[in-house]
């Protein structure tokens, strides 16, 4: 699956629909037809100092804050199913996914209310609950070594958002995120390269009066294959916000952000039996540069059943790398 749940804010709080990250090696590889399921356990620690300022709603729609530290657990539940008849002479699949999860949200100080009204304190808020349900589409292609990808990817509220509270994991708007891929990968010398670029565009949260701008990403990873089932390697992020926020809750002007994170990454193929397999995979990221957003560092855990490639296929996995 390549789509879960954002944080806790939307961009007001220094973070969007998009979470960097979500894309990884092989991404744009085709896959074995059929259903595949996947779990993906995403913990998320993120810290901005009491120098920066955010805008939440938390019981009031727009307030200015300054400083915000947060963590996140999420379980992310995934069903694809791939088609094995050709689209455009390439490989259609459709997913869905949602995340039960747990986030907790501090902020410093308020600095202003939607109303002028200066607010001072320390706030915080824990609260478990259920992301929106998330669906993504994909068209993939494969020439040898060359794999390439578009997608489109969007989220229906879960209706669980509550404005009168600082923790969500249900972001309170609809977005969309549409992009391609590439994938380079040789079996016979396991060397494999992934980037994925895309474009989000995400209608107003009307709790906060407030609307995200355009935002740019770029996901990307390499890894060797040291053997048919173990892969090691890294990954990393690019995102930059390239159009302002906007609305009468943007009370911070444009507040373009913008984040580059790096990590490694380990997997493993693990062979099941009635012709399935299991992937394991595990990656970490850490920002290296953040702006207008809190710094953070992300650790991901996925593991995902899918129909195994038939023996006589190339030793080429058939489980996407996340």
């Amino acid at each position: 699956m390549t789509s879960l749940p954002s944080q806790a804010w939307a961009d007001a709080g220094g973070v969007g629909f998009w979470l960097p990250g979500i894309f990884g090696s092989l991404a744009a590889a085709p896959t074995v037809p059929g259903w595949a399921y996947a779990s993906i356990y995403l913990h998320l620690q993120a810290d901005a100092g009491a120098t920066k300022n955010f805008v939440t709603s938390g019981g009031a729609s727009g307030s200015v804050v300054t400083g915000l530290n947060a963590h996140g657990d999420a379980l992310a539940l995934g069903i694809t199913y791939t088609s094995p008849l050709p689209v455009l002479g390439g490989q259609a699949a459709v997913s869905i996914l949602t995340a039960p999860g747990n986030v907790g949200l501090g902020i410093d100080a308020t600095l202003t209310g939607p109303a002028g009204n200066a607010i001072s304190g320390v706030r915080t808020d824990n609260r478990t609950t259920v992301s929106d349900v998330f669906y993504q589409g994909t068209l993939k292609w494969n020439q040898g070594v060359h794999n390439e990808m578009v997608y489109i990817t969007g989220n229906i509220p879960s209706g669980t958002y509550d404005p009168n509270r600082l923790a969500n994991l249900n972001l309170g708007f609809v977005a969309w995120d549409a992009g391609a891929g590439y994938t380079y990968f040789d079996p016979k010398t396991g060397h494999e390269f992934s980037i994925v670029g895309g474009l989000t565009y995400s209608l107003p949260n009307p709790y906060l009066q407030y609307q995200n701008g355009i935002d740019f990403h770029v996901d990307w990873a390499a890894s060797q294959f040291l053997s048919k089932n173990f892969q090691i390697g890294v990954a990393g992020y690019f995102y930059q916000q390239i159009t302002d926020d906007s609305g009468p809750g943007a009370k911070l002007g444009g507040f373009r952000g913008r984040a580059i994170g790096i990590g490694p990454q380990i997997g493993f193929i693990i062979p099941m039996s009635d012709g399935y397999q299991g992937y394991l995979n595990l990656r970490g990221y850490k920002d290296l540069e953040v702006e207008n957003r809190a710094s953070t560092w992300s650790t991901w855990v996925t593991f995902a059943v899918s129909a195994a490639p038939p023996e006589h296929a190339s030793s080429k996995p058939a489980v996407r790398k996340h």
